[in-house]
């Protein structure tokens, strides 16, 4: 079953891509004074912030919504 999302401005996406994009774009420090997390300002990488997205669902849905702001 492979139903299509046309409105969904995010399939396809993986976490980490999204992210990976938005620390090309803005880098660490950018990031960080867009979304006050400190996975983005205490030394930041991609696996770490991975993990802490990964749990916590406010910041993922922020990481996500800044996503869309910027690239659509």
């Amino acid at each position: 079953m492979n139903q299509q999302q046309p409105n969904n401005p995010l399939h396809g996406l993986t976490l980490e891509k999204i992210l990976v994009r938005l620390v090309e774009h803005y880098q660490w420090e950018g990031l960080y004074s867009e979304i006050r997390v400190n996975c983005f300002n205490n030394d930041p990488s991609v696996k770490s912030s991975l993990k802490f997205l990964r749990k916590t669902q406010w910041a993922r849905d922020k990481v996500e919504a800044l996503y869309i702001r910027t690239f659509s």
